[in-house]
């Protein structure tokens, strides 16, 4: 049967449960979710520790590592994130923060054998792989930043360059001999992505492209992945520094009839950002952005700096109604150092955590892999509703205002049995909020300026 989900919403004190009496006594903001109007399909929310930040995590003391982990992935106490995304390296060394390839030296020529060397740590992503695998992640992204120098037209992993057409099928295969390397310890590998910001050229690992020439790869991936028994396994294209130059590689890549063979398309949001779905036949994740300048912080609100939790809420709830986005993935979720690059500030002896990370847990936790989006209507919220695999109806509230609300959510044709909340705000990190199921609804509030996510379930 097409359920109808009601929310209504009064001001009322912050702590204040309102009756059915009272609600119905004041005007009353309502928002309404309609369960047959659907858009897309979710594939969840996530992170990247490429760059060597995996090793922060393993090189902790184990009691921190654990917990460290735990808070990541632990959907009931922690974030509950869905998505890890691995950067594939390409560089002959591990110094610094380069990610080392699979294939230090050139096997002298395109056809010929390669001579792989796996060192079982891959930076340490391959450790924090497992320990995702084990709390039920599903989706792992696998992402080449770069071809091997000796593959590109400027001899150099680094510094731009292209990928040489004779090498495109090596690259292929080498691409597919990682995954292999992740799957074959029960790591399953959902997705592959062969380019990183390719409309620029950085002194790291980097690979230049146009749509054409991404198509072009495409066109020699897909069948190669077939054939080696990963069909199961989707093309990511292209991670781009922002939304508009995605729009330019999508549609090189569909003028190129390469289209089909693709799985997601992604971007950035560094230069643009998301605004406008990229594709309409596939899902598209926001695959990295993050406040890379401001100083470090870990408040929820206090100016509406780029770095704080809420504007983060509020950048994810853009990109999922603006841009229809399926999957919303961070930058890295640790580092050291004084900016707001990261989720989690680590040293040699633990960790400190800022508010981003549970703007992304109000998502994470209650927006499920292929959760399906409902369609709103009214209220002064930012609020987006999903239904998940289970049944479950979550809704997710972001109160910008300074007031604090109440709010009766109703059901109509349905009745609720049982419903948690979620409160983070200034003071509160996800902490679960009293609500009174009555009538077949739920009762509950919103502080000023805080995030309240609502999980549904009836009958």
């Amino acid at each position: 049967m097409h359920l109808l989900y009601t929310l209504v919403a009064t001001t009322l004190p912050l702590a204040a449960v309102a009756s059915p009496q009272l609600m119905s006594r004041q005007t009353a903001t309502k928002i309404t979710v309609d369960p047959t109007k659907h858009f897309q399909t979710m594939d969840g929310f996530g992170f990247s520790e490429a760059f060597q930040r995996a090793n922060l995590i393993v090189n902790l003391p184990d009691e921190k590592r654990k917990a460290l982990v735990d808070l990541l992935f632990n959907r009931t106490s922690g974030a509950g994130f869905s998505i890890l995304r691995n950067g594939l390296g390409s560089s002959p060394d591990s110094s610094s923060d380069h990610m080392n390839t699979i294939l230090p030296k050139s096997p002298g020529s395109a056809t010929a054998t390669p001579n792989y060397v796996w060192d079982g740590k891959d930076s340490g992503q391959f450790w924090l792989s497992q320990q995702a695998a084990a709390y039920g992640v599903k989706y792992f992204y696998s992402n080449a930043w770069s071809a091997p120098g000796f593959m590109k037209s400027n001899g150099n992993d680094a510094n731009g360059g292209s990928l040489s057409d004779a090498w495109k099928p090596a690259f292929a295969a080498y691409l597919i001999q990682y995954m292999k390397y992740y799957t074959d310890a029960g790591v399953p590998i959902s997705h592959v992505g062969f380019l990183n910001e390719p409309d620029f050229t950085a002194s790291y690992a980097s690979m230049l492209s146009d749509g054409a020439q991404a198509a072009s790869f495409i066109k020699v991936l897909r069948p190669a992945l077939d054939a080696a028994n990963m069909s199961n396994i989707g093309i990511v294209c292209c991670e781009s520094t922002g939304w508009s130059k995605a729009q330019g590689m999508v549609s090189g890549i569909k003028s190129a009839g390469a289209d089909s063979m693709l799985a997601v398309v992604s971007s950035h949001e560094y230069t643009s950002r998301a605004s406008g779905s990229l594709s309409s036949t596939h899902h598209t994740w926001q695959s990295e952005y993050a406040d890379l300048n401001g100083a470090w912080t870990t408040a929820w609100y206090s100016s509406g700096g780029a770095g704080e939790g809420m504007t983060w809420a509020n950048n994810i709830y853009s990109a999922i109604t603006g841009a229809n986005v399926s999957g919303y993935i961070g930058w890295v979720a640790t580092q050291g150092g004084s900016t707001n690059e990261k989720m989690i500030q680590t040293d040699a002896n633990g960790y400190t955590v800022s508010k981003r990370l549970w703007a992304f847990a109000q998502y994470s936790r209650t927006v499920r892999p292929n959760a399906i989006r409902l369609g709103t209507t009214g209220g002064s919220f930012k609020t987006t509703a999903f239904k998940n695999e289970d049944g479950s109806i979550a809704v997710n509230i972001i109160n910008t205002g300074s007031s604090a609300a109440s709010v009766s959510i109703a059901v109509t044709g349905f009745t609720v049995t049982a419903a948690t909340a979620w409160l983070t705000d200034t003071k509160n990190d996800m902490t679960a909020q009293t609500v009174t199921v009555a009538d077949g609804g739920v009762e509950g509030s919103i502080p000023a300026r805080a995030m309240v996510s609502f999980v549904l379930t009836g009958t």
